[in-house]
């Protein structure tokens, strides 16, 4: 089974609960999660997972590199810049950039440990795949297997 990680919306729209062997967990999502967690017990449980998966060496951590090369891909999506698969990217506004900041370095770190992105989230993480080429996988068709 290949190597695996969720996007944020994933665990929050699918109440995924179940993780597979092949499950990397991406500190960036944990940092969500706790952002939009409901209440102390909610963050210690995702405490609990973070030093798991850090003991394990599952844990997505994002290095210098991959915030440089972060700026990189935001300053080419924020530019409309040609992208090496071909074909000029539609400008992104400055709000855009800011949001987007969070799916990049999903994709970076994913891209870095051969990880697949599960995510619902696929118009922002394909414009990212033309600068990163990370692999993608819709939610609806990892669920449907």
């Amino acid at each position: 089974m290949p190597k695996i990680t969720f996007d944020t919306n994933i665990f929050i729209s699918r109440k995924y609960a179940q993780l597979p062997d092949s499950f990397y967990m991406s500190v960036v999502v944990l940092q969500e999660l706790v952002a939009g967690a409901h209440d102390d017990t909610e963050i210690k449980a995702l405490n609990v997972a973070r030093r798991e998966y850090e003991k394990s060496g599952k844990l997505l951590i994002p290095t210098a590199e991959d915030w440089w090369l972060v700026g990189k891909v935001i300053y080419a999506l924020q530019k409309g810049l040609k992208s090496r698969s071909g074909g000029l990217t539609p400008k992104m506004s400055a709000d855009q950039k800011y949001r987007i900041t969070h799916d990049v370095l999903i994709a970076r770190t994913a891209k870095r440990s051969g990880v697949t992105v599960v995510t619902d989230n696929t118009k922002d993480f394909e414009a990212i795949q033309k600068f990163c080429n990370v692999r993608l996988m819709n939610g609806d068709d990892y669920f449907s297997r």
